[in-house]
């Protein structure tokens, strides 16, 4: 079974040496484990640490294409290169990279095929009490959404089987965490979590320039998910409330005109019109999406099939993309 660490990375000169000294050189149940940094873009010494450190593969971006984006690159690349199990880290070496050896097992078990690093945010006194708070009510809301039982739906260090990383489609530019989660939920796959050790933080996230607009990036992204993947319900709720709202004056209007004194209340009856016919279009929008969702789906499953088919006769040495360059290093023993 062969393992591929990758790090996608952005300006990591003073961390990552840190970050691969720490991966394990064996793993029960492993054979081969190799790793792959994405550089995004850096302007320092990360790719000469890399090459120093013996990378197996170094995906370098022209230009700074973001997180989301160098993780899908990884991916790509990592099952290209045969890899049945990928983890990723982050460069700042804010995960203890000896606790990949916990982050795969459930996957070398079968047990789950994808697997978080779970940080406990709600006992970790390195986070702010808002911070705290925050993570909380925003795993809650992945897990409803993704049906499954997580603490820290915004770990970066996470596992995946070759199947589970087959059908990755990362859409935003942002991050990846939470829209593979609550994309591999509605797929089916199995998620499970394990405890893991962190360091010390040594920089400020350059994912968001403040937690207020970290939270709204998220949020952004949950929001777009939930239409997504749930439209019948997220549209039909709106109709439905809409609908109500517009019964309400109407039933005022009839109250009075049944009293005789509806003449001065059209405007009630003018309100409630435009509401129900707001909440009609609605619901046909519901089950319009529906059926967009549902054409999604089965192209998923085309995609899906089509990515057996190019891995299976994947050449490793070529390019994921114009701007991207891959190099293949010889692992040091």
């Amino acid at each position: 079974m062969k393992l591929i660490v990758q790090i996608p990375c952005l300006n990591e000169e003073a961390n990552l040496k840190e970050v691969l000294k720490g991966i394990p050189n064996e793993i029960p149940g492993i054979d081969t484990i190799e790793t792959q940094i994405i550089d995004d873009g850096s302007t320092d010494r990360t790719v000469e640490i890399a090459t120093q450190m013996g990378v197996t593969y170094i995906l370098r971006n022209n230009v700074n294409r973001g997180l989301a984006y160098s993780f899908q690159a990884g991916i790509e690349n990592a099952l290209r290169n045969g890899a049945d199990i990928i983890v990723n880290t982050d460069g700042d070496h804010q995960y203890d990279s000896a606790s990949i050896t916990d982050l795969v097992k459930p996957i070398v078990e079968r047990q789950a095929e994808i697997v978080l690093g779970d940080r406990q945010p709600a006992q970790n006194t390195t986070f702010s009490p808002i911070k705290r708070l925050l993570q909380k009510i925003g795993s809650a809301v992945v897990s409803n959404l993704a049906q499954v039982d997580i603490s820290d739906a915004v770990s970066g260090f996470r596992a995946y089987s070759r199947e589970a990383a087959l059908s990755i489609n990362v859409m935003t530019r942002f991050s990846y965490t939470t829209e593979t989660l609550i994309h591999a939920g509605q797929q089916g796959f199995k998620i499970t979590s394990v405890v893991i050790n962190t360091n010390p933080t040594t920089r400020p996230s350059r994912l968001f320039r403040s937690m207020w607009s970290f939270v709204g990036k998220q949020a952004t992204t949950i929001l777009r998910s939930y239409v997504m993947y749930r439209p019948l319900n997220a549209f039909m709720s709106l109709g439905a409330v809409m609908v109500l709202i517009g019964l309400l004056p109407i039933l005022r209007f009839l109250y009075l005109f049944m009293a005789g004194n509806g003449d001065g209340n059209v405007q009630s009856l003018v309100l409630g019109g435009v509401f129900l016919l707001a909440g009609y279009i609605t619901v046909i929008l519901a089950l319009l999406s529906d059926t967009i969702a549902t054409n999604r789906q089965l192209l998923e499953r085309i995609l899906r099939r089509v990515r057996d088919i190019e891995m299976a006769h994947a050449d490793p040495t070529n390019t994921i993309s114009d701007d991207l360059r891959a190099e293949e290093r010889t692992p040091q023993p």
